[in-house]
């Protein structure tokens, strides 16, 4: 509810500067643009209001808390987008009063919280918004095995794989959508933790109540485990690559290089599967060398207890042989 001056009691040594915002939850997807609300009333009544320039900063919190990263910053016709958010950013500006932010062409790495600070002389308040995106979470483990990435090789598995490492609150979610996994993976914070819908002996035993079991704080460059990734919408086709026969994965590369596309990416099977309800069964390769298939529609012989991206192994490169799935991007 947006307070007006007018409804609060003046006090002489109060606050004459107050941000506030119509919602602290924002929803968007990849590729979309979102709209960051932030609003700043000033006393007219207060001594000097309106002498001093209006300062407007947007920074975006870190896991730590302790770290801030620039934004956006405007202060009259001074406007100045920092870092991957250069080009994208600028203020809405509906009305005098209206600090609201404008990103566009969302990317993953833009999902968090962002503080909008608003300055004037010795006054500034601040509130602080949270840019959630729809999107999926898939537990990932490599070739190697579980248990191989320490937290900088887990980050780069997933941007591999087309995603970047989940956050908590992602995981969360997420389990509670039913997402159950009983191997334990890196989150975005640096924390290991995994997500049980079903307690049962292997996972933290069966009388325990479902939750996401946390490890708590690991070693970054020794500790190893899985990890939790999270990726959204793309904008592309995913498609299975209907062919005369079987290939190994080099002629499957080949065969979606020869179709105008590239042999697609775990992130790609999972958003498919989850946001759009891609369903096909038949086993393919992956860009990692994985083979999978994606059943939004569980039945008989395509697993038939529960919709999955059905997990197959990483098999013989050279050898054995599968068909393939495919991404072409739009431009």
């Amino acid at each position: 509810m947006t307070k007006q001056w007018e409804l609060l009691t003046p006090e002489e040594n109060g606050p004459h500067l107050l941000v506030e915002a119509e919602q602290d939850k924002v929803y968007s997807h990849r590729g979309g643009n979102v709209t960051l609300p932030c609003k700043f009333y000033r006393d007219p009544t207060a001594f000097g209001s309106g002498t001093h320039k209006i300062r407007i900063k947007w920074t975006k919190l870190t896991s730590d808390y302790l770290k801030e990263v620039d934004v956006f910053v405007s202060m009259g016709y001074h406007k100045k987008g920092y870092g991957s958010y250069q080009g994208r950013v600028f203020l809405k500006g509906d009305s005098e009063n209206d600090a609201s932010l404008v990103i566009t062409d969302l990317t993953l790495e833009d999902y968090g919280r962002y503080k909008c600070e608003v300055i004037e002389g010795l006054e500034d308040d601040a509130i602080v918004v949270t840019l959630d995106l729809q999107g999926v979470v898939f537990p990932y483990f490599p070739r190697l095995g579980r248990y191989n990435l320490n937290f900088h090789e887990a980050q780069q598995a997933c941007l591999e794989q087309d995603a970047v490492v989940a956050s908590f609150d992602q995981l969360y979610d997420a389990w509670r959508g039913g997402l159950d996994w009983c191997n334990a993976g890196w989150l975005s914070d640096g924390s290991v933790q995994y997500p049980i819908t079903k307690p049962r002996e292997p996972c933290g035993g069966q009388n325990t109540v479902p939750g996401v079991r946390n490890y708590g704080f690991w070693d970054k460059a020794k500790s190893r485990y899985d990890v939790f990734c999270f990726t959204s919408n793309f904008n592309g086709r995913f498609y299975y690559l209907i062919h005369h026969t079987k290939l190994t994965y080099d002629e499957a590369v080949q065969a979606c290089i020869d179709d105008g596309a590239q042999i697609a990416k775990v992130g790609q099977i999972f958003a498919a599967w989850k946001l759009l309800g891609y369903d096909r069964c038949d086993a393919g390769w992956l860009e990692d060398g994985s083979v999978r298939y994606p059943i939004s529609r569980p039945r008989k012989r395509c697993s038939p207890t529960e919709a999955a991206v059905r997990f197959v192994g990483f098999p013989d490169k050279k050898y054995k042989l599968y068909g393939v799935y495919c991404f072409r991007a739009y431009n």
